[in-house]
């Protein structure tokens, strides 16, 4: 069992950055896919980024965040990052960090993203 704890969410202006992180309990780590997914107020939740496990890097991105947000992993640290740079107010949601293993999903409880124009 894995347990995941964001943090660094808060209020930004449009064009501003944010870099969130996902600490992460237990020893195996770093064979855990990670990802970052987002829900916005009446939506459903999507995937924003993810980033594979067990010695490589293959990171994925939603179309709307490619260019502007990047998703990195520090198996010593068992911490997860995304970057976001240059943030618009439809990034505004919750985001969630998942860790993924043997087809089994792990979910945090969230950090608010909010950027206002």
């Amino acid at each position: 069992q894995v347990q995941l704890v964001e943090s660094g969410g808060g209020l930004v202006q449009a064009g501003g950055s944010l870099r969130l992180s996902c600490a992460a309990s237990g020893s195996m780590f770093s064979i855990y896919a990670m990802g970052w997914y987002r829900q916005a107020p009446g939506k459903q939740r999507e995937l924003v980024a993810t980033i594979s496990g067990g010695g490589n890097t293959i990171t994925n991105y939603a179309d709307s965040v490619k260019g502007r947000f990047t998703i990195s992993r520090d198996n010593a640290k068992n911490t997860v990052y995304l970057q976001m740079n240059s943030l618009k107010p439809e990034d505004t949601a919750v985001y969630y960090c998942n860790a993924r293993l043997f087809g089994i999903d792990h979910w945090g409880k969230g950090t608010l993203v909010t950027v206002s124009s």
